[in-house]
Parts: C-alpha cells; sequence; structure tokens
C-alpha cells in the first residue's frame, strides 16, 4: 500500500448531510479515486486474512458473535496504518468545515493520527484530539486532548463500532468542549445498529467497508 495522496470521496455513507454517495460497484462502495480504492481492496483483504476472528464471543451490546473483527490488530500495523489515514480521509473529504478528527481513547487514537498524517499531503490538513473515558482529576481536568476543538466542526472516528455508544460518548465531551461533532466515521460497519444510534443523535454515519466486503453476515 504505497503512499498517495488523500481524495475527496465517500464509501458507505449513512445520514443526509455532507457529500454526496460514491458510486456503487456492485455490491461495494468505491473510494473517489482508483488509486484509493485499490488502498480499500488491499485492506479488505488485510482484514479478512488476519483481523477477522471466528469463535464464540460476547459483544459490548452483550450479545453474543460467531466472528470479532479486531481492527486494532491492523489500525497499529505499519502494512496497513497508512492506508488507513487515505481511506478515511477520502471517507470524510466531502464534509465542509472539519478541522480535527478524534474520539474516544484509545480505538480511535491511531486512526485519528494516521488521517492528521496524511492530510499533510493535501491543501486541507486536520488536526488530532483524544477523548479520555473520563476527565483527568489533576492538572487542568481536560477530557478532551490535542486540538483546540471549541467552536469547531469535528469527526468523530472509530475502528468499528456496536452499538455507537463509544462514538456517542465522545460526541457528549465534545459538545461540552463547544465542538461542533458532525459525523461519525469508521472503517468498518458491523450493522449491529451503531449507525441507527448515531443517526438518531443527528450525526451522519461513515463506514469505509462493511460485511458484504468482507463476506460476512449480520449478526
Amino acid at each position: 500500500m504505497a503512499p498517495r495522496p488523500g481524495g475527496r470521496g465517500h464509501a458507505r455513507a449513512g445520514g443526509t448531510s455532507g457529500a454526496e454517495r460514491a458510486p456503487k460497484l456492485g455490491a461495494m462502495t468505491a473510494a473517489s479515486t482508483p488509486e484509493i480504492e485499490a488502498d480499500r481492496q488491499a485492506l479488505i483483504e488485510l482484514i479478512k486474512a488476519e483481523a477477522v476472528f471466528h469463535g464464540d464471543f460476547v459483544l459490548s451490546s452483550g450479545k453474543r458473535a460467531t466472528y470479532y473483527v479486531d481492527m486494532r490488530k491492523l489500525t497499529l500495523d505499519h502494512r496497513a496504518a497508512p492506508a488507513i489515514g487515505r481511506i478515511m480521509l477520502d471517507l470524510i473529504g466531502g464534509i465542509d468545515g472539519i478541522v480535527a478528527v478524534g474520539g474516544l481513547t484509545l480505538g480511535a487514537d491511531p486512526i485519528a493520527n494516521a488521517v492528521m498524517h496524511e492530510s499533510t499531503r493535501t491543501d486541507r490538513p486536520l488536526d488530532a484530539f483524544v477523548v479520555r473515558k473520563e476527565p483527568k482529576d489533576h492538572g487542568r481536568g481536560r477530557q478532551v486532548e490535542g486540538a483546540d476543538v471549541a467552536g469547531k466542526r469535528v469527526i468523530v472516528v472509530e475502528d468499528t463500532s456496536t452499538t455507537g455508544q463509544s462514538a456517542l460518548k465522545a460526541v457528549e465531551a465534545l459538545r461540552r468542549e463547544g465542538a461542533e461533532p458532525v459525523a461519525v466515521a469508521v472503517i468498518v460497519d458491523r450493522r449491529t445498529g451503531a449507525q441507527a444510534a448515531v443517526e438518531a443523535a443527528g450525526l451522519q454515519w461513515l463506514a469505509a467497508i462493511d460485511l458484504d466486503d468482507l463476506g460476512l453476515a449480520p449478526q
């Protein structure tokens, strides 16, 4: 997955705000350029080979599943992280006025950093932020670290989401800081209710890859 400039497009978008949906390629959604789509397809193959585990798992919702997609295996992997930055930057590229990306630690942290680094290759560089699960009990007592988000349009990122609650916890913290979260963008949509929860909170839902891409059935 060689470095390529970030594009402006979408893959698997939900909600109504932001930019248009991307063109469909059969059951899949294409990225905005052939180069980014090649990155996306390579990431799909890497996920299938190394990040999908079959067995008996309990999800954060409490439901049981026969497979688990462990994206942290790849968001922290040198082979995948640069491409994830390009893919996610492409995914959010049609939403105007965004100045920073981030989310609830720790799943969001490597994604936000990958997007930030890739964005420096474009004419619209982005900052990153980290949302602690709870405010610090010392120092400045902050819950949102990094970029100054007050009064800014931001996007919450995640590797994948089961119920949407982690993303929404980040959204709540950001709103308390005076930020304007406008979307939640995930690498993999597991189709377990997160999209409905996020859209019910008034945010756009964006996903780069879904279960069809991975050859998996919803659970």
